[in-house]
């Protein structure tokens, strides 16, 4: 068992959760990698949201394990839609959770 006299080390270390927000950028095809992007996070067992903004990019928070959430954002800075080309993945946020904020993964429109 590891001991730290800092609550605050014992929270970050065991919490079991994780969320980010995130902004990708990209040239074309928006529509794809909003809906590749939600197949995706459900693949992963991931929950959250995703939406399009009107500066052509995509918006959204993912929240699960951190291997899980390591995997998304892996996909989102590297793969996203086949039709999409990615420019800038931006992740910021990063918060720790005991427990899920959503019960799925959405688009939001």
């Amino acid at each position: 068992m590891i001991y730290a006299h800092s609550g605050i080390f014992f929270f970050l270390f065991y919490c079991p959760f994780r969320s980010w927000d995130y902004e990708i950028t990209l040239r074309y095809c928006i529509v794809f990698l909003v809906q590749y992007t939600q197949k995706e996070s459900q693949k992963l067992g991931l929950v959250g949201w995703v939406c399009n903004t009107p500066q052509n990019s995509v918006n959204g928070q993912i929240q699960g394990t951190r291997e899980q959430v390591e995997l998304m954002k892996a996909w989102l800075q590297t793969k996203g839609s086949d039709k999409s080309r990615i420019d800038k993945a931006c992740f910021t946020h990063e918060r720790t959770l005991d427990a899920l904020e959503f019960t799925q993964f959405k688009i939001v429109k």
